[in-house]
């Protein structure tokens, strides 16, 4: 770990190549962050969510309204600062957490698109060797015989062993 330490400071690797020391750089997983922002995305979509934070806001007000002076810690009288504060403050992160959820969804999507283009190139190509196949087994079909044909010939043949009996026969009976 010491080693790692000491890269970060040297002078002669240049910035990029080095790595960050701030602690707000994310370690480990960062699916993980991005799993989180999804679910934070998913959660603020529900119903769930905006009657939980009606309740809130109404409790907040109502707390800061109706409760003892020295119990209340936003006033009425300048407009409920604190939560106007807090309420800022949970659209400033929900904001760009939506956004990278947003960002991962399109990624998953151009994933998928490009999936289903090669699915479909892959689709397109077996379909065309099919329709090849099948042309090319209709052209050696008609190239075989029918069942007319075949009937046509064993009676041509039938008629023609019945000929050379009747002139054996009458070779034989001379």
């Amino acid at each position: 770990m010491a080693r790692a330490d000491a890269d970060d400071r040297r002078f002669d690797t240049p910035k990029g190549l080095r790595r960050s020391p701030s602690p707000l750089r994310l370690s480990g997983d960062r699916d993980r962050f991005g799993r989180f922002t999804e679910w934070v995305a998913r959660a603020m979509g529900t119903p769930g969510f905006l009657v939980g934070l009606t309740v809130f806001a109404l409790g907040w007000m109502a707390w800061n309204t109706f409760a003892p002076e020295p119990w209340r810690f936003d006033s009425i009288v300048i407009g409920f600062t604190a939560l106007t504060l807090v309420l800022s403050l949970q659209a400033s992160y929900a904001a760009p957490l939506i956004l990278l959820a947003q960002n991962r969804q399109d990624d998953r999507d151009r994933v998928q698109i490009e999936q289903d283009r090669q699915r479909a190139e892959r689709n397109l190509a077996d379909t065309e060797y099919l329709a090849r196949e099948v042309v090319a087994l209709r052209l050696a079909v008609r190239d075989l015989a029918s069942k007319e044909f075949i009937r046509q010939e064993l009676r041509q043949m039938l008629d023609e062993l019945d000929r050379r009996d009747e002139e054996e026969s009458t070779h034989a009976a001379t």
